[in-house]
């Protein structure tokens, strides 16, 4: 079985980063921050992706209960339709880091974008969350605790089987928009049906660089 590797830097307090819910219909972006003991092992940590929905729950306490330090955060869909879903992803992974009780000498990163966060030296790393652990603690994390909120909101509209899938644009999910409309928690910047392949590119092209840039600048 491959492992994955415990560290990238070389310094003690390397933090991993991972969010989830970017390809999402509803519902907020969720990211995680997960600072982990050098010596942290875990044969069936992975990139949450590979991982079954049962697996990612019992690994859950495994990384909260043994990480020196780690955090969520939630950046709801009305923020991810005023700046966009990457500033916005980038938002909650930077809320996740501010939120940890110890401070990270370096980040990594999942993916290949990011901004400066203080002065906080930092690495993106493609599919990350298959190759160090703290990567793929983040990534179990942010799933797991943005699965629970579509659980919970799911009772809300049962119509829209976010139990099962969790908001992303399955056909089943896409249906159910084009016959029963939209909820509040629907970001009205994606394309929604299907049949609007135009309309996020529309809604971000009437919003400058420039105050795109100032937005993120407050964080």
């Amino acid at each position: 079985m491959f492992l994955l590797l415990n560290n990238f830097s070389g310094f003690t307090l390397e933090c991993g980063c991972d969010e989830a819910g970017r390809g999402c219909l509803a519902g907020p972006v969720v990211a995680a921050a997960v600072i982990l003991p050098a010596d942290f092992e875990c044969a069936e940590l992975n990139d949450s992706k590979q991982l079954t929905e049962k697996e990612r729950e019992k690994l859950r306490p495994i990384i909260e209960q043994n990480a020196l330090a780690w955090a969520v955060s939630f950046v709801d869909n009305r923020q991810i339709d005023e700046i966009n879903i990457l500033n916005a992803s980038i938002l909650a992974m930077h809320k996740a880091i501010a939120q940890l009780k110890i401070t990270p000498e370096f980040l990594i990163i999942d993916g290949n974008k990011f901004k400066p966060y203080r002065d906080i030296p930092y690495q993106t790393i493609v599919k990350g969350d298959g190759k160090y652990l703290s990567i793929a603690a983040a990534s179990v994390l942010a799933k797991t605790h943005r699965d629970e909120f579509m659980h919970n909101i799911h009772k809300k509209f049962p119509i829209y089987g976010w139990d099962k899938n969790k908001a992303y644009p399955t056909l089943e999910h896409r249906q159910t928009i084009k016959n029963h409309g939209i909820t509040a928690f629907h970001r009205l910047s994606f394309d929604l049906t299907g049949e609007k392949k135009l309309l996020p590119k529309v809604i971000h092209k009437r919003r400058s660089k420039k105050k795109n840039k100032e937005e993120l600048s407050l964080f």
